[in-house]
């Protein structure tokens, strides 16, 4: 078995090659990873796509195979070329991928190092994929230890200490167009969702009353009474003529298709400044051409420099902790593995037989002429007795709960003094809490 990760994001992909193969609706991550589980070589799926990157996590029989075949599929449903999607692609096999997503959950390969939303949105991206079967045991182990190297980091460090997002980044650079106040402002916001509702949040923090515009109607109220008076919802019909009456305007909505396009953009006698933090963009490209300042998620980059030199400090430190979490994984893995348990189970069985036999003979209990035929004995009785508890560990081998419980067997047998500790180290959060296991297609 092995781990592999197929990532595309800011660092090497443009927001044209990003929106092209995201997956901004289950359907498509559910149709995808259905596609990818056909496969013979990959076991189990997990799909993040945020808007500064698309990861692919799969538990693999063989790398070489699965890579060519999910950058395959990638090609037929992004219409990119399979050669270029190759070139772009940062693949990362085994301690590599372990290393690599615990980084991505530490925000150490965020646009804004130490922003907080990307480990909200793994932990979203794995309840859904469990959720559906598209993964199990492998990459739950994974992801739990993921978040525990996450909250590592944070507690550590203090790498999210002021901490920023695109949305905030946004926000700040509309601030800074403002004259260093948005005090007094309107701006729009559309969408209801997670960007939305930072972006809202911000945005009322700097004194701007905001606009909400969303589909969802009942969203958009749930929303703005939770951020409060200074927030009023519009229905979608009004976009039109909302977009050409304020300056400052916010996009973070899922749709698949732009949601404001040139044809709806009106002349008139002031600068507007426009915020597209979706992927796929929100925008149409050639708004750019009626006198709007327009800003995607890659233009704000050149904003992101705040803290950056006390952040990039607190990084050096993150790495390290990350460094020893990867070790430490692969560390317990090797813990796991059915046949050194059962050997060792075994060789303590044997081995208190013996000691029991060497006393009975050195007591004169047991005549020594006697001794083959017990040892035989004693090793049929152990030999039987082990057989039940050998053919259970080996039977859920596979289930997600096979990790609590091989801990568990290894605590009560003494085989490793460690598993005490360890025994609630790894648990499915998730699972946990909704009282169900359930095992990937794969597997099943």
């Amino acid at each position: 078995m092995n781990y592999l990760i197929v990532s595309y994001s800011h660092k090497n992909s443009d927001i044209a090659i990003r929106e092209k193969i995201a997956f901004n609706s289950d359907e498509k991550k559910i149709n995808f990873s259905q596609k990818l589980l056909k496969h013979p070589m990959i076991n189990e799926v997990l799909i993040l796509s945020t808007c500064n990157r698309v990861e692919i996590f799969t538990s693999v029989k063989s790398c070489l195979d699965a890579l060519e075949y999910i950058i395959n599929e990638l090609s037929k449903i992004s219409s990119i070329d399979i050669d270029k999607l190759k070139d772009l692609a940062d693949v990362y096999e085994d301690n590599a991928a372990i290393h690599h997503i615990f980084s991505v959950a530490s925000s150490l390969d965020s646009v804004v190092i130490g922003e907080t939303q990307i480990v909200g949105q793994i932990k979203d991206a794995f309840k859904f994929c469990f959720d559906y079967g598209f993964c199990s045991q492998k990459i739950a182990r994974v992801m739990h230890h993921t978040f525990r190297c996450a909250a590592a980091v944070r507690s550590s460090t203090e790498i999210s200490s002021s901490p920023v997002s695109i949305s905030s980044v946004a926000v700040n650079r509309a601030k800074d167009l403002a004259g260093g106040s948005l005090a007094g402002f309107s701006a729009i916001v559309i969408g209801a969702g997670q960007m939305s509702r930072i972006c809202a949040e911000h945005l009322i923090k700097n004194g701007c009353n905001v606009i909400i515009i969303n589909r969802n109607i009942k969203k958009a109220k749930e929303l703005a009474k939770d951020l409060g008076e200074t927030t009023i919802v519009e229905g979608f019909d009004k976009l039109e003529s909302f977009i050409n009456k304020y300056r400052f305007l916010f996009s973070a909505t899922s749709a698949n298709g732009h949601v404001i396009k040139s044809d709806m953009v009106k002349d008139v006698d002031f600068k507007r400044y426009w915020f597209d933090i979706a992927v796929p963009r929100d925008i149409e490209e050639s708004c750019k051409d009626k006198n709007i300042d327009l800003f995607s998620v890659d233009d704000l980059k050149s904003v992101v420099s705040q803290n950056r030199a006390f952040r990039e400090k607190q990084a050096g430190i993150a790495y390290s902790i990350i460094g020893k979490s990867t070790i430490e994984f692969y560390k317990w893995l090797q813990t796991l593995q059915v046949e050194p348990i059962i050997k060792r189970m075994r060789e303590m069985a044997k081995r208190s037989a013996q000691k029991e036999l060497d006393r009975a003979l050195k007591k004169g209990y047991l005549p020594k002429e006697y001794k083959d035929e017990v040892e035989k004995i004693l090793h049929q009785a152990f030999n039987t007795f082990l057989h039940k508890p050998t053919c259970n560990l080996k039977k859920v081998a596979e289930d997600p709960e096979f990790d609590t419980i091989v801990q568990s067997f290894q605590y009560l047998f003494g085989i490793n003094e460690e598993q005490k500790k360890q025994m609630n180290m790894y648990k499915c959060e998730y699972h946990m809490e909704n009282g169900t296991v359930r095992h990937s297609k794969k597997e099943q």
